[in-house]
């Protein structure tokens, strides 16, 4: 079974930096896309950033581009996502997911079929 474990959520200030991280275990992690997903109370999940198997190609929502970074480290089976200048509206369970395609494309109009428990982030003054 693929297991993916998120951590690093915290209450943060705005302006503030916080770094999530997300622990893969289960699957040949190496091979696969990787993303990242928000859900706000009250609203639909959405996706924040994903990224390609060799870390070459990274995708990222409007609202986080220039702010947040997606990575991974496939020695440590591991994706992170480094938020900067963080705003209220950044406010949600930070989700791990991984698409079920190996090297696939992490664009993520396709779907994703692993997910985390998620962490949550509350960003407030």
């Amino acid at each position: 079974q693929v297991q993916l474990v998120e951590s690093g959520g915290g209450l943060v200030q705005p302006e503030d930096s916080l770094t999530l991280s997300c622990a893969v275990s289960g699957s040949s992690f190496y091979r696969y896309p990787m993303g990242w997903f928000r859900q706000a109370p009250g609203k639909e999940r959405e996706f924040v950033a994903t990224i390609n198997a060799a870390g070459t190609t990274t995708y990222y929502a409007d609202s986080v581009r220039g702010r947040f970074t997606i990575s991974r480290d496939n020695d440590k089976s591991a994706i992170y996502l480094q938020m900067t200048k963080m705003k209220p509206e950044d406010t949600a369970v930070y989700i791990c997911a991984q698409r079920a395609t190996q090297w696939g494309s992490p664009n993520p109009s396709y779907g994703f079929d692993y997910w985390g428990q998620g962490t949550q982030v509350t960003v407030s003054s």
